[in-house]
């Protein structure tokens, strides 16, 4: 893929796009007119502008234009990549929408509201920001492509970067931009995400790893040109047609391995992996078969992900075998497998000529069915937002039930998740589980590819101790809304934790917005501001009962109340149609009787 070191500065715009279409030359003479037409309203506006590294400044949408078409996405997306910083520039989205439409309008206005918000990680990790982020997905899948090629341009340029921001970029593309290509099958850029990331937040592992890699070339490249033509060879002899590419595993794997076994990238020796293409599923397992027959498989390393499709869609045969004393990886997949495997969701747009480039399928990967189904459901809670969070972002296990059916969980599920992943009615029973025969806390993480059973027993019920333990959403919110229904402790705690968080909100936008006096115009008095008589409370007609008022509705007089006895605060005051008291289960006994005391104070 292009970078800046590529766009020659000798080059006029207009010959830097039409080095643009030659490179990309799928695109049809309608979808190059409105390309073109974007192109130059962008260098009407900043032809003439220069960025702090000495570039020019729309170097950078083009190369964001670079990498949208390297995943072959449609003219409408091409079009928001060059256009994305235009509202810099007193571009409205109205002109927008006029100019090119509804379509690129809508991608810009969405795509815009993620871009500007700050590049550090703790920022990014903020509930707002994520939630922003994640279901901006649900309305168009382009608008997170878009985002991940402004992010992978940044990353590509970070030297250009204060060494605070490099660090700041490098670890929010570690922690949010890299899983998120992964959830979206995008294995290009995630590779190219964690090595760019590595290579800033952790310089002298990289180079070490680097330098490891580049040694002994030639001794490699004649190792695997051995391995290769064995493998043509038996292909052969069973009538299948391959491709087989070789390369060095990219360095942020390796950099896991280093630490998941504790040694140095001069005691790894599987640093080498094999890609086999062919055209159907029955070669894949036929080919696993004549790597199997030629070199002896390592025990536990065959993994089957055309059975059991990742939830990003990725399928493929992984199998790693011993090669002349040393370790190879090896996959096998079919062409189409593979192209869903480089581009992922990007590649539903793929563009057949003499075909629309509708959308198609988005609505099938895992992390797009997840996000609607959240979307429509409030998620003002916060640990059950993160729980989305970690669970869409976060590494996946694979493990089973007694009769064989399939479960994805994310990576530290627990049983409790893969009973509530079967049906909320047996979650809400677990007492016990097994794992592959023997018992199991219900604390443990799973491990992949383990055979569950579930114990159950009538009398059961979800407990806050479950809740703490639970890594799925569903899990996490069936629990939660079975305790707040049968738990008047529970609710009561989030009750007044949920008007916590509100009061030291109001505090802290209180303590920003201090007012300004104003000196009133001469003739005229100054307003003076109008004085709410401040209304005690009658508790039952008593005047001596603790009381306070509560901070999710702040009533005051004349509103209708309604009072209610906490645990710790005495009675607690709200308005009639507050929506957080009408919420608080089981509340009949502990409702009571409260009125505006109307004399003066």
């Amino acid at each position: 893929m292009r970078n800046e070191f590529d766009l020659p500065m000798d080059k006029t715009p207009a010959e830097l796009l039409s080095d643009f279409f030659k490179t990309n030359d799928s695109y049809s003479d309608s979808d190059r007119q409105k390309i073109t037409k974007a192109w130059d309203l962008l260098i009407s506006k900043t032809e003439k502008i220069v960025r702090a590294c000495g570039k020019p400044y729309y170097f950078h949408p083009l190369r964001v234009a670079y990498i949208l078409a390297a995943n072959r996405l449609d003219a409408d997306t091409i079009v928001a990549g060059i256009l994305h910083p235009i509202h810099k520039f007193e571009v409205s989205p109205e002109m927008i929408k006029q100019e090119f439409g509804e379509n690129v309008a809508k991608i810009l206005i969405t795509t815009n509201k993620i871009i500007t918000l700050p590049m550090n990680s703790k920022t990014l990790h903020e509930s707002d920001a994520i939630r922003k982020m994640l279901f901006a997905m649900c309305d168009d899948p382009r608008v997170i492509l878009l985002t991940l090629s402004d992010r992978l341009d940044r990353i590509r340029n970070i030297s250009s970067l204060e060494k605070e921001q490099q660090h700041a970029l490098a670890e929010a593309v570690i922690e949010i931009w890299a899983p998120l290509a992964d959830r979206l099958g995008m294995q290009k850029e995630k590779n190219e995400f964690e090595d760019m990331s590595l290579k800033y937040t952790n310089p002298k592992v990289y180079k070490q790893i680097e330098e490891i890699v580049s040694q002994s070339q030639e001794e490699r490249a004649a190792y695997l040109e051995k391995a290769v033509n064995s493998i043509y060879k038996s292909a052969e002899k069973m009538g299948i047609s391959v491709t087989i590419k070789s390369r060095a595993k990219h360095f942020y794997s390796i950099y896991q391995k280093m630490r998941k076994r504790n040694k140095e990238a001069s005691e790894l020796y599987d640093l080498l992996a094999l890609r086999i293409l062919c055209n159907t599923s029955a070669e894949c397992y036929t080919l696993v078969g004549i790597v199997h027959g030629l070199w002896k498989p390592m025990d536990g390393r065959f993994k089957d992900y055309i059975a059991m499709p990742k939830s990003n869609g990725y399928q493929s045969l992984h199998t790693t075998v011993i090669c002349e004393g040393k370790p190879l990886e090896i996959q096998i997949r079919t062409y189409e497998m593979h192209n869903m495997a480089e581009h992922g969701i990007a590649s539903h747009w793929l563009y057949k000529k003499g075909t629309n480039h509708d959308l198609v399928e988005a609505d099938k990967l895992d992390i797009f069915n997840k996000l609607q189904q959240f979307k429509e459901n409030s998620l003002t809670d916060e640990a059950t937002f993160n729980t989305l969070k970690n669970e869409l972002l976060g590494d996946e296990i694979y493990v089973f039930t007694p009769k064989g059916d399939v479960r994805k969980l994310p990576a530290g599920a627990t049983a409790i998740d893969f009973a509530y992943s079967i049906h909320s009615a047996i979650g809400e029973k677990i007492i016990a589980a097994k794992a592959d025969g023997k018992i199991i806390p219900l604390s443990k993480p799973l491990a992949n590819t383990q055979i569950i059973e579930i114990i159950t027993n009538p009398q059961a019920h979800p407990t806050e101790n479950q809740l703490k333990l639970v890594k799925t959403s569903k899990a996490h919110q069936k629990i939660h809304s079975w305790l707040m229904t049968n738990d008047p402790t529970f609710s009561e705690k989030i009750t007044l934790q949920k008007e916590a968080e509100i009061l030291a909100t109001q505090s802290h936008n209180n303590e920003q917005k201090i007012p300004q006096k104003r000196r009133p115009k001469a003739g005229k008095k100054e307003d003076q501001p109008q004085i709410v008589k401040n209304c005690k409370v009658l508790v039952q007609g008593d005047k001596n009962v603790l009381y306070n008022l509560a901070q999710c509705c702040h009533p005051h007089y004349p509103d209708l109340i309604v009072g209610y006895v906490t645990r710790s605060k005495g009675v607690t005051i709200h308005k009639a149609d507050c929506l957080i008291y009408h919420r608080i289960p089981n509340k009949g006994a502990r409702v009571v009787e409260v009125q505006w005391d109307k004399g003066d104070d």
